[in-house]
């Protein structure tokens, strides 16, 4: 009877550790998620400061400054990963625009402001890159973890989904950037 109580309490030991690693598992992805978060609404802060920097010099392209700022208001409509790593991809896109752009434009690039907002978009561009990484890997454990034997046992008992990666959508993403140092 003792021993038959002895491994009872031990299998509940072992069902309720494996449950709350499954909990820290996840709480660690939506954290995780929430760095990302944060460094893509500094660097949509950021962006209304670079337009009005950039205006003045860049009356031709107004097609790209109104696309940032459309891009900048759906960002703040969106609520999945998915929506927002898209969103996120199209910004880059646009910023790269902007950035060879203003090449053209040497009295721009000598702007202590611009210059000042170059820097910051390119500290942040940096931190959500980590963010970005430390996501996946933290979403790559918790997926681990609701698939292996036992654990996907209690997962599925509980119901616990499996989260999505965030991962470059579009084609113009995934290219090789050109450099050009001829010029």
């Amino acid at each position: 009877m003792v021993i038959a109580l002895i491994v009872v309490l031990v299998l509940i030991i072992i069902f309720v550790s494996m449950y709350n690693r499954l909990i820290q598992s996840r709480n660690k992805v939506k954290n995780a998620w929430g760095q990302i978060d944060v460094q893509l609404q500094r660097r949509f802060d950021l962006i209304p400061n670079l337009v009005e920097a950039v205006k003045g010099y860049m009356t031709h392209e107004q097609d790209t400054l109104t696309k940032v700022t459309e891009l900048r208001t759906s960002w703040a409509n969106a609520v999945t990963v998915g929506e927002k790593a898209d969103l996120d991809n199209q910004l880059s896109g646009t910023l790269k625009t902007i950035m060879a752009v203003s090449e053209n434009y040497p009295d721009l690039k000598a702007n202590q402001n611009f210059a000042t907002l170059q820097e910051e978009l390119r500290s942040t561009e940096n931190k959500i890159s980590y963010a970005r990484q430390f996501y996946n890997d933290s979403v790559t454990m918790y997926n681990t973890k609701l698939q292996v034997i036992p654990t996907n046992i209690i997962a599925s008992m509980f119901h616990f989904e499996s989260e999505e990666l965030f991962k470059a959508e579009s084609e113009e993403a995934r290219k090789n950037v050109k450099v050009d140092f001829s010029k």
